[in-house]
């Protein structure tokens, strides 16, 4: 599934600090990281900023060349998936004009590799929120929670232990409200060994799914996230509001999430969740749906 890895070499920053460059064609930085599938960058300039669980990447892209200014060339790699095989994606896109115009839109858009505990509690605390807001409780819970990292403004998620070990009402104070309860419910079932998080990659997707639906606060929409931002499983579909009215205008009638999921899956093909990541950005930045 995935290519060869980029090549690399050693440079240096203004400053005269050593820096690795890494040659990242059909890889887009800035969209990656601004469409919707983490929540706390830090940007200035070119230069952005970003935990990969305690390990801080700092990065910049100029053309087809990242350097890497902290975090190991080996991490940013994989964070990035910068061995996805994006010409085969890229030609399992649908050819009608509206996939096709998100196609051209967002090239370069590369679905992350999260780290699988942050990802799932991350969205857990999405439901009816927008990105902003979601940020918002992000930054709140790691401020307060999360560990201090060298020359990062952000902290690190806190660990499921560290969450089990709060009440309600301090996650309520993060902004929270009624999915404190789904957050903290999840973190004690990690913490008392009820579910193993990484143990569960071994599973088909479909077992996966349903293990993970089993957990406080998840429903199907937030495992198809965490099975695609955080498993790989890039024929998963989130159908969330942008892409139910997608899948409707292209199907030309109302159905189920669920039933929308099964007529997405089968019109945009094994790579569907790079598809529909690719729509919903298109979607959410034009508000164009197709047909429009």
């Amino acid at each position: 599934m995935s290519e060869s890895h980029p090549e690399s070499r050693m440079g240096r920053t203004r400053s005269g600090r050593p820096s690795v460059i890494v040659q990242v064609p059909d890889f887009s930085l800035k969209l990656t990281l601004e469409s919707g599938q983490v929540f706390h960058t830090e940007q200035d300039g070119e230069t952005w900023k970003i935990l990969r669980g305690n390990e801080l990447l700092t990065i910049r892209q100029i053309g087809d060349q990242l350097e890497i200014l902290s975090g190991s060339e080996a991490g940013v790699g994989c964070y990035f998936a910068l061995d996805h095989p994006m010409s085969s994606i890229y030609a399992s896109f649908p050819a009608d004009a509206y996939s096709q115009a998100a196609l051209a839109q967002c090239r370069g858009m590369r679905i992350l590799r999260q780290p699988v505990w942050e990802c799932l509690a991350t969205f857990i605390t999405s439901s009816m929120k927008q990105v902003a807001h979601i940020r918002q409780m992000s930054l709140a819970i790691r401020s307060r929670y999360g560990s201090p990292i060298e020359d990062s403004s952000f902290a690190a998620y806190p660990e499921p232990s560290r969450m089990a070990s709060l009440d309600e009402m301090a996650l309520r104070e993060c902004g929270l409200g009624f999915r404190a309860k789904n957050l903290l419910g999840t973190a004690r079932a990690i913490d008392r060994g009820d579910v193993d998080l990484e143990a569960l990659r071994a599973l088909p997707t479909d077992e996966l799914r349903e293990h993970l639906c089993r957990l406080p606060g998840v429903g199907r929409k937030v495992a198809n996230c965490v099975l695609l931002f955080a498993y790989e499983r890039l024929e998963a579909i989130p159908v969330d509001v942008w892409i139910a009215r997608i899948a409707t205008a292209m199907r030309k009638r109302k159905a189920s999430p669920l039933k929308l999921e099964e007529y997405s899956n089968r019109r945009f093909g094994p790579y569907a969740g790079y598809v529909q990541q690719y729509l919903f950005h298109h979607a959410r930045t034009t508000g164009k749906l197709p047909g429009q």
